[in-house]
């Protein structure tokens, strides 16, 4: 193949300027690709064989052609020519070299605007299958942490103050329906990237007798795009892809961010094992908690490239634009992101230990209890609104006396709201009562957490 080969050179009267050539470049982002583009050139090829446009050996040889390009590709020893911009055509020319004037015929009946609309799909579709994998294992993960902790007592937390006590469980159990939103929220998005471009041509479609549908059986499309003008253009899935790994990231940031709180000396909730963690170049005693922190980081990263193909699209007519080109870093880079944090977190979340005493006294520290008093006294026929007042009153008087509730006497107790109160009141005081009294669907009993995790289990489609 001649080295000044371009595609579209028939047009031309000199040679594309140097600089362009690098500038509109896309092969050395897009050669990832490959092996999408060759299976898609395959099915291609095998569906126009079929409809009688190529004959059966030039198929033969083209196929034979293209594994044989696949492999070099596999074995690092396939050379990627800047000068021929993208994967599409560094496979193309290599074809040619292999097979002659057979392999100019592969591209018979479509465009580039449609091969890398397939390729993407057919890329991003893999990747989503691979994400789902991973999500499980975190999801198994989170899981398999709460079973050891349904009665570890920690602080629940409504504006970063300890609100009421809650097990260790319940927490992971919140995770793990963020987390599954998410794994619905993919396999919802892959319905919709499993939809065939390839036939769309440039954007009218094409004048030889294609079959669509047999491509789209042979590459396991569920469906074929209704709209060749649409079907060039749209990078809807790919935007889609990044929203739902954007709102991934952002919950696993909020994670890490709770990791790294509870990973302080000041909480000392949990403790991280060395090798999540590195050190500091001048103060020796410390342990930072730098994936957690990275993670935190990194969303921000993810939420960029959502940015990014939202404003790629805004103001683009139809059909296909050269902007097009500047899609796949934003996704390839949230794909690569967003599969290294799942990794990242599986492996944290699996090996932290928590410091069961610090949440219990913590929670203990914070009158967690107090509105189980104010339901108490409710139920004593005292009005909610003086209920909570009441309590009140009665919270700053223990502050006063360094005392927790349930170290307060009955009498006490009884000075700030109705002598109805008895010594029932000390098992709605424990920090044990108070989560035990909160069994009902979706609550935070040890009962209700242990039941929750074994419907979890059931829900995990991944």
């Amino acid at each position: 193949m001649s080295q000044d080969f371009k595609p579209w050179g028939g047009r031309f009267s000199e040679a594309t300027d140097q600089f362009v050539e690098s500038f509109t470049a896309s092969v050395t982002f897009d050669q990832r690709l490959y092996h999408h583009d060759i299976r898609g050139s395959i099915a291609h090829a095998n569906m126009l064989a079929k409809v009688g446009v190529l004959k059966p050996d030039e198929r033969t040889r083209i196929v034979s052609g293209l594994q044989s390009i696949h492999k070099e590709i596999d074995d690092g020893k396939f050379t990627w020519r800047v000068d021929l911009e993208d994967v599409h055509m560094n496979i193309e020319a290599r074809l040619i070299d292999l097979t002659g004037e057979v392999g100019k015929k592969l591209h018979t009946g479509r465009s580039r605007n449609d091969q890398v609309a397939t390729d993407l799909r057919l890329y991003l579709r893999d990747a989503i299958d691979d994400l789902q994998g991973r999500t499980g294992q975190l999801l198994n993960v989170i899981l398999d942490q709460a079973q050891q902790h349904p009665e570890t007592i920690m602080p629940g937390f409504t504006h970063l103050q300890t609100a009421q006590p809650i097990t260790f469980g319940h927490h992971l159990l919140a995770w793990f329906e963020m987390l599954l939103r998410d794994s619905e929220r993919l396999e919802d998005c892959r319905r919709r990237v499993n939809v065939l471009p390839l036939g769309s041509a440039a954007l009218a479609g094409t004048t030889f007798p294609i079959n669509r549908q047999l491509v789209a059986e042979e590459l396991g499309f569920d469906a074929v795009a209704e709209n060749s003008l649409d079907a060039v253009s749209d990078r809807d899935f790919a935007i889609e892809f990044c929203a739902v790994a954007s709102l991934m990231m952002n919950h696993m940031s909020r994670w890490s961010e709770e990791l790294v709180l509870w990973n302080s000396q000041q909480f000392a909730f949990i403790e991280l094992p060395d090798r999540f963690c590195t050190g500091s170049s001048i103060m020796p005693q410390k342990k930072n908690p730098d994936v957690p922190e990275l993670v935190r980081g990194k969303t921000g990263r993810v939420f960029g490239h959502l940015m990014a193909l939202l404003t790629l699209m805004k103001a683009q007519p139809l059909a296909y634009n050269k902007d097009n080109q500047e899609d796949k870093e934003p996704l390839f880079d949230s794909i690569d992101t967003l599969r290294d944090v799942l990794t990242a977190m599986t492996g944290l979340i699996d090996a932290m230990k928590p410091n069961i005493d610090a949440m219990r006294k913590a929670a203990n520290d914070g009158f967690a209890t107090a509105t189980d008093l104010a339901d108490y006294l409710v139920r004593k026929d005292m009005p909610f609104r003086d209920a909570h007042e009441a309590v009140g009153r009665t919270v700053a008087y223990a502050i006063d006396e360094q005392k927790s509730l349930d170290e307060l006497t009955l009498e006490e107790l009884r000075k700030f709201s109705t002598e109805a109160v008895d010594d029932s009141v000390f098992d709605v005081l424990t920090l044990e009562g108070s989560v035990r009294s909160r069994n009902h669907f979706g609550g935070t009993s040890p009962e209700q957490v242990r039941a929750a995790i074994a419907r979890a289990r059931k829900r995990i489609k991944v």
